[in-house]
């Protein structure tokens, strides 16, 4: 299959994505959203996202009226710049300020003159692992004095990241002030990650000059996937600890995009100090640096920055740290993880006799069809790399006992980021290969 003829879907797609210039999905977005906000704000039981809906509503309202403007101009001919790229850009850094940026500002300050109800638990326990970081050496409690809480407070007790997450809470640890909530944290680290991930790809050689506008069109969708798309929006103003590590991965596969895995490796590697989530990711960038001759490159940051990380807190406590990242999220703990999204995987889990091993034998099954595709297929490109991550992170978000809907900003992410990565470097290949999706075969443009 070639490029002249793309699968149905793929065509559906496109059709989709370009129609109005690109304006027809951009309001369809906004619009829903702000209902999706306006609902929020109205039903939420969790009083953090209630106050995310107030003010996001508005936000993506202004976006959507915005958006409306532009495409009467366009019907009128209006100057492109007034309808084109870069008006669609402006309008999503105004989405992202108002619906992302803007709340955390507002919990933050709230929550630092005295409101407890302004943000998730995750914000409070990165902080208190940046303190413990800061006193003791290590973000983890043991079990003995997990053990030794209020029964009500023993699941705060447990930090279930990798250490490098601690970071984020040392600006707590060090000031109380409204500045150094994690969530400004968050939102700074996500955006300084995305801004070189589009600095990365807007210099890298388009795949297809003849159309200069598609990859950039391709990258502001991307980018909307990562900021302003509800379930990242919402996850940054109320907990926020899922934003870096994914924009870690997608610079990371920008950078593989612009044939350069040392770099992607540490940037995977970084998230992967941050979050598990991040670990397949650096496993598939591996074996895409290997069809390069660069596995080791990428291996170096992809595995030694958690590495790395682990050192300290193995050295001070192990037992504490086997605890948290692993007794814990397996369900060992001494309380368990309250994470219940009715995917397939809890629904097997909790409904099942022997649920919870039917539920293991499928992930593990799913892994292995990933790996057996990995083994006798191997990503060439980053837009492969990009697609694999991405439905096998899918996969895994369905089949996990123990999971959350917020996750799905990872596949959604992910994928939508994949069409923008259709850049190349290397100049000699004509024409330019262009991956058959999951297949693996290059096809021409």
């Amino acid at each position: 299959m070639t490029a002249d003829h793309p699968s149905a879907l793929r065509r559906r797609w496109r059709t989709l994505d370009t129609a109005a210039g690109g304006l027809a999905l951009d309001l369809g977005l906004y619009a829903v959203s702000a209902v999706f906000a306006a609902i929020t704000a109205v039903t939420s039981t969790l009083l953090p996202h209630r106050a995310w809906g107030a003010v996001a509503a508005v936000g993506y309202l202004v976006a959507t009226l915005a958006v409306i403007v532009q495409i009467l101009l366009r019907r009128r001919g209006a100057a492109s710049r007034l309808v084109g790229l870069p008006a669609r850009w402006a309008v999503t850094g105004f989405a992202w300020a108002s619906t992302a940026l803007l709340p955390v500002l507002l919990q933050s300050v709230e929550r630092a003159t005295g409101r407890t109800d302004r943000a998730q638990e995750e914000v409070w326990v990165v902080e208190q692992a940046g303190s413990r970081l800061l006193e003791h050496g290590t973000p983890y409690l043991g079990r003995d004095a997990i053990a030794a809480l209020p029964p009500g407070e023993q699941l705060l007790g447990y930090t279930p990241y990798q250490p490098g997450m601690a970071a984020f809470g040392l600006p707590r640890a060090l000031v109380d002030a409204w500045w150094t909530d994690a969530r400004v944290w968050f939102a700074v680290g996500t955006a300084l990650a995305l801004a070189l991930a589009v600095a990365a790809l807007r210099a890298t050689p388009r795949a297809h000059p003849a159309t200069r506008d598609r990859p950039d069109a391709a990258l502001l969708r991307g980018v909307q996937a990562a900021t302003v798309l509800p379930i990242c929006a919402l996850t940054l103003a109320t907990g926020g600890d899922d934003l870096p590590v994914l924009a870690l991965c997608l610079l990371a596969l920008a950078l593989a995009a612009a044939d350069r895995p040392g770099r992607a490796g540490l940037a995977v590697g970084l998230a992967g100090a941050l979050k598990l989530f991040a670990w397949p990711i650096a496993l598939v960038l591996i074996v895409w640096g290997l069809t390069r001759r660069a596995g080791t490159r990428v291996a170096a940051g992809a595995i030694g920055l958690p590495v790395a990380a682990l050192v300290p807190a193995l050295l001070v406590d192990r037992d504490a740290l086997t605890e948290n990242v692993l007794r814990f999220p397996l369900g060992h703990g001494l309380v368990t993880s309250p994470a219940q999204s009715p995917f397939p995987g809890y629904l097997i889990a909790s409904a099942l006799p022997a649920g919870r091993l039917i539920a293991a034998a499928l992930l593990v099954a799913a892994g292995l069809a990933i790996a057996v595709r990995l083994a006798h297929r191997p990503p060439r490109t980053a837009v492969v790399t990009a697609l694999i991550c991405g439905y096998g992170l899918l996969a895994a978000i369905a089949l996990m006992p123990s999971t959350r809907f917020g996750y799905l900003l990872y596949p959604l992410a992910l994928l939508t980021w994949a069409p923008a990565l259709h850049r190349t470097t290397d100049a000699s290949t004509v024409p330019v290969p262009v991956p058959d999706q999951l297949s693996g075969r290059a096809t021409s443009a």
